[in-house]
């Protein structure tokens, strides 16, 4: 039995060419379809949907002409035509869909408030999606080997249970893949704040081997400081992180999704391929956790995807391994970055603890490092300060080199610092200087009299002050005025006084002064 010939399909032309017959050379239906090769009822059927939209005459009317009005017209779905063919003012309707809560049916019964007999939902929203689409056409960015790292968070996360308490902490699930090869990492961590953000950054530049050109990123907090449009910055960790790999960061633009068009497709295979296949597993520990994430990773690179015939793990080896720059030799030690106003005191607070910068720096805002053993402190990018972080809160650390002449003098003061250095001078200023703390309530009150002695040293000279002191001893009296009294006088250089009378201790084989009278 032979097979029956398929119709062929009406074209816009041969609309045209059906009006023209029709209204300019008045020819019937019946003749105009034997001239086309068309049937009767097809010819009279988009005549008659040319008449109800008014384009009943040859040549059409201007503004109506162009292909478009056609095919809308007279190919539109078998039903009720609209009687009002008032289209819709799409950029007013792009404009209301960015606002909060609005859809297409919101926007659709609103047009057909306002115009009942006006075109239907599907309608609506075949040509809302055509005219979104010629407003912003969609990039096909075509990765180069080597030319990017996209990271980003997973929307799904899995639960980790304390043992101990049995709480239960939400784990953030990182994704990062190459552009050109799709090769995927995932790694778990407790938080999506900055240490566990470079934390999965660093693992997965190791775990790929090598450094990629850039590394495009969401505009997280842990990442982005200012996330502009045009001129983001990412944070002062990150920026020292991606400079000490040689790459460079990309924040996408907010709210742009295609930006990272690879990685959001990464995340979803994640969260298919991995994250559902443990739904119903119970992990005690993050590194449990990523024990099992591990083990799908190296399935999920390891498997043939069916569009590319190839594996991610092949891909990545013959195409895009090489491409990447090498990894340093040492890894990036994790530092934090704050800011800080030094103190009248040329202190700076960091993390309830005092760190000491050089005194001219009073009153200026410097920029502090913050690694698990070092405080660095930088004033116009020039470190001016370095110290060794304090394991407890509280306290001060102090340079000497940091203070004022003056504060020097003073500083790391002790009583036995004193005294070694009156000793220097000779054994009765080192006594002298010994008494004057002793005989005070707290030691630090004879501070400035020790301070007095010794700085008349440099008037009368070290010979003078030893004798000096030797007589305020010898007389019973150690201030800084007696001792300066002595030196004033001279009488350091009168001779030795004589030893003080004391009186006879009574006793019953001693006669007294009265036996004589």
């Amino acid at each position: 039995m032979p097979r029956r010939k398929r119709a062929r399909r009406t074209t816009v032309q041969d609309i045209r060419t059906i009006l023209r017959l029709t209204h300019e050379q008045g020819l019937s239906a019946r003749e105009v379809a034997a001239r086309l090769k068309l049937s009767k009822t097809t010819v009279a059927t988009y005549l008659n949907r040319a008449r109800e939209a008014g384009l009943n005459c040859w040549p059409l009317p201007k503004g109506r002409d162009d292909d478009a009005t056609l095919k809308q017209v007279v190919f539109q779905r078998v039903g009720r035509p609209p009687r009002d063919l008032t289209e819709p003012d799409w950029p007013k309707m792009a404009a209301e869909m960015k606002r909060k809560g609005v859809t297409l049916l919101l926007l659709w019964e609103e047009y057909r408030a306002a115009h009942p007999d006006g075109y239907g939902y599907t309608w609506f929203c075949t040509r809302y999606r055509e005219f979104e689409t010629r407003i912003s056409p969609r990039y096909r960015n075509r990765h180069e080997a080597g030319a990017v790292m996209q990271t980003d968070y997973a929307g799904h996360t899995i639960p980790v249970i304390d043992p101990a308490t049995g709480q239960e902490h939400r784990a953030q699930i990182f994704v990062a893949v190459l552009g050109a090869s799709n090769y995927t990492f995932a790694w778990a961590s407790l938080s999506q704040k900055l240490p566990d953000w470079i934390d999965a950054q660093v693992r997965a530049l190791h775990f790929f081997g090598g450094v990629p050109k850039a590394i495009v990123c969401d505009n997280l907090k842990a990442a982005v400081a200012k996330p502009l449009w045009f001129e983001p910055s990412v944070t002062k960790t990150f920026s020292d992180m991606a400079t000490h790999y040689d790459t460079t960061v990309l924040p996408t633009r907010p709210r742009k999704p295609r930006d990272k068009g690879k990685v959001e497709g990464a995340v979803l295979i994640v969260e298919r391929w991995i994250l559902a296949r443990l739904r119903n597993r119970q992990f005690f520990s993050i590194e449990a956790l990523n024990v099992a994430i591990a083990e799908l990773l190296d399935n999920l690179n390891t498997k043939t995807m069916r569009r590319v015939g190839r594996s991610r793990q092949d891909l990545f080896a013959e195409i895009e391994h090489a491409a990447l720059r090498p990894l340093p030799d040492t890894p990036f030690e994790y530092a934090e970055w704050k800011q800080a106003k030094v103190h009248p005191d040329y202190h700076i607070e960091v993390l309830h603890s005092f760190y000491s910068v050089p005194h001219n720096l009073i009153g200026r805002k410097v920029d502090v490092r913050l690694t698990h053993r070092m405080i660095e402190i930088f004033c116009n990018h020039e470190r001016v300060a370095v110290h060794h972080r304090r394991g407890q809160r509280g306290g001060h650390t102090t340079i000497k080199e940091h203070m004022p002449k003056a504060h020097q003098r003073h500083g790391g003061m002790t009583p036995e610092s004193l005294i070694r250095r009156a000793a220097r001078t000779g054994y009765h200023t080192a006594a002298l200087v010994e008494r004057q703390m002793r005989d005070r309530p707290h030691p630090e009150q004879g501070y400035r009299s020790a301070l007095g002695v010794l700085s008349l040293q440099r008037q009368f000279g070290p010979d003078r002050l030893e004798a000096a002191c030797k007589r305020a001893l010898t007389v019973g009296t150690v201030s800084y005025a007696s001792v300066r009294s002595i030196l004033v006088t001279g009488l350091d250089q009168a001779l030795e006084p004589p030893d003080p009378i004391t009186a006879t201790p009574a006793h019953g084989n001693i006669r007294g002064a009265g036996y004589y009278q």
